[in-house]
């Protein structure tokens, strides 16, 4: 068996669980998107450490590693992605018997992990995963990563070709389910990758409803 990787002196957690997720990631998603996972499980742990918290680093893996399985062909199902993110790994972890009130924390985790403004005032291991990943994918919190930590991980998981590939993944969700992009950062997504893509205005829907066609 593989050893876990290290950076900086600091280990991943290494269970049967953290390597099924780790293995499950390999199949489903491009190098970029795997690269992605794992340096949002890096960057929230580092951010973990430097804020001082105290957390479930195994739940922080498995949440962080398939927090975007739900913009995956295999995992993709009917809800926001996610939540489809959030179902699949939930319902790995049960089946292998992973304890239920962790399966789900990761549940949570996934499920907010988009929602800025909210997920960094849950509990540590859901901000965790949203602050790693948002991160990543916006270079929010840089400043509170070391130079050194950050340069290990990309050396590591190469960020180069993500922000296109990151689209890609959104547009095709946007593409197959555009009303569940209300509300939500791939209304940005649909206008500029997705031909036709059209939401009714927010406005126009508040000046309609069944409570002003009432007789």
């Amino acid at each position: 068996m593989n050893a876990p990787v290290s950076i900086g002196g600091i280990s991943a957690p290494d269970s049967a669980f953290t390597r099924k997720a780790a293995a499950l990631v390999e199949q489903v998603h491009n190098r970029d998107m795997v690269n992605h996972v794992h340096r949002s499980w890096w960057f929230a742990d580092f951010l973990g450490r430097k804020r001082g918290l105290k957390y479930d680093r195994e739940v922080v893996y498995l949440a962080a590693i398939m927090h975007d399985l739900g913009l995956s062909q295999a995992h993709m199902a009917d809800k926001r992605f996610e939540v489809d993110g959030a179902d699949a790994a939930r319902d790995l972890l049960r089946k292998d018997r992973f304890p239920e009130a962790k399966a789900q924390a990761v549940w949570d985790a996934i499920a907010f992990h988009s929602s800025i403004g909210i997920a960094e005032y849950k509990e540590p291991e859901i901000a965790l995963v949203h602050l790693g990943s948002h991160l990543d994918v916006l270079g929010f919190y840089y400043d509170e990563v070391t130079p050194q930590l950050i340069d290990d991980t990309l050396a590591l998981y190469p960020r180069v070709g993500f922000p296109a590939a990151f689209q890609a993944a959104l547009a095709e969700v946007v593409r197959k389910k555009p009303i569940l992009a209300a509300g939500t950062g791939l209304v940005d997504i649909g206008h500029r990758h997705v031909p036709g893509f059209a939401l009714p205005n927010g406005c126009d829907l508040l000046d309609n409803t069944v409570f002003e066609h009432r007789h």
